[in-house]
């Protein structure tokens, strides 16, 4: 494997996890804590957190009201 391409694989590792944690643990806990019922979208959000962008809820609210979507 070339370092360009072992790059890639760190890259891609940071955005989208595969090891045992990820891909077993962490939905099995989910299963476990949706059992209580509630709002299902900051489960999933915190099984897959969505990219960080870099920005802060003061520079989003600065581009919604300049007039801008920013879809990160």
């Amino acid at each position: 494997m070339t370092l360009p391409e072992f790059a890639d694989w760190i890259t891609f590792f940071k955005a989208q996890p595969f090891d045992d944690f990820h891909r077993f643990h962490r939905p099995a806990a989910l299963v476990a804590g949706s059992l209580g019922g509630g709002d299902l979208q900051p489960r999933l959000d915190w099984l897959q957190p969505p990219p960080d962008d870099g920005l802060n809820d003061a520079d989003r609210d600065l581009f919604k009201a300049a007039g801008f979507t920013y879809r990160g």
